[in-house]
């Protein structure tokens, strides 16, 4: 684990506990994805726009028409349809379901019609030894919804968990463009 507090990288006698409430020390780990002052606004207001970002790269990727040139001006809609409607991107949707399925809302979830699939993407930050975890996590907690889906739609479901360690941002969004949006 690595702190960023100066205390450790000088040391000097300074408390190396994180500044915001002298609980926990301050570490890359805690301050990324484990801190509860941060974990109520700030972690929200980031995956949301990390979402967004995702959302906005798929529907260019798709098709979509967007109204926006720039990823941070987008603002995603509900529901996307690109031209001619092969595809179906929705954002942030609970999904209503024959049984109660208490995971039935993931970040996105991309419907191809033309193809017969569907990808459901969740997204979340995690300490960089936790990706692994958190990914098994994301698959497990829709496990139940992906059979639904397949059942209700019939499509092959699939989760694509998306899962950004302390360090490696650019190679989400790299493997996101790359992976998940790719073209036939």
């Amino acid at each position: 684990m690595i702190i960023i507090n100066a205390a450790k990288i000088l040391n000097t006698e300074t408390d190396s506990k994180w500044r915001l409430y002298q609980k926990f020390d301050e570490t890359i780990d805690h301050v990324i994805s484990a801190c509860p002052i941060l974990a109520k606004e700030q972690y929200i207001k980031r995956h949301d726009r990390v979402c967004a970002q995702l959302h906005f790269n798929i529907c260019k990727e798709t098709g979509v028409q967007l109204d926006k040139k720039h990823w941070y001006e987008h603002v995603p809609k509900s529901v996307e349809t690109s031209q001619g409607g092969k595809v179906t991107i929705l954002w942030n949707q609970q999904i209503q379901t024959d049984r109660t399925i208490s995971n039935n809302k993931p970040d996105i979830i991309i419907r191809d019609n033309e193809k017969g699939t569907c990808k459901l993407i969740d997204f979340a930050t995690s300490g960089d030894r936790n990706v692994i975890k958190k990914e098994a996590e994301k698959i497990r907690k829709h496990k139940e919804l992906t059979i639904e889906i397949q059942c209700m739609w019939n499509v092959k479901t699939k989760v694509i968990p998306v899962i950004r360690g302390d360090w490696d941002y650019f190679k989400v969004i790299h493997k996101i463009r790359e992976q998940y949006t790719r073209k036939p």
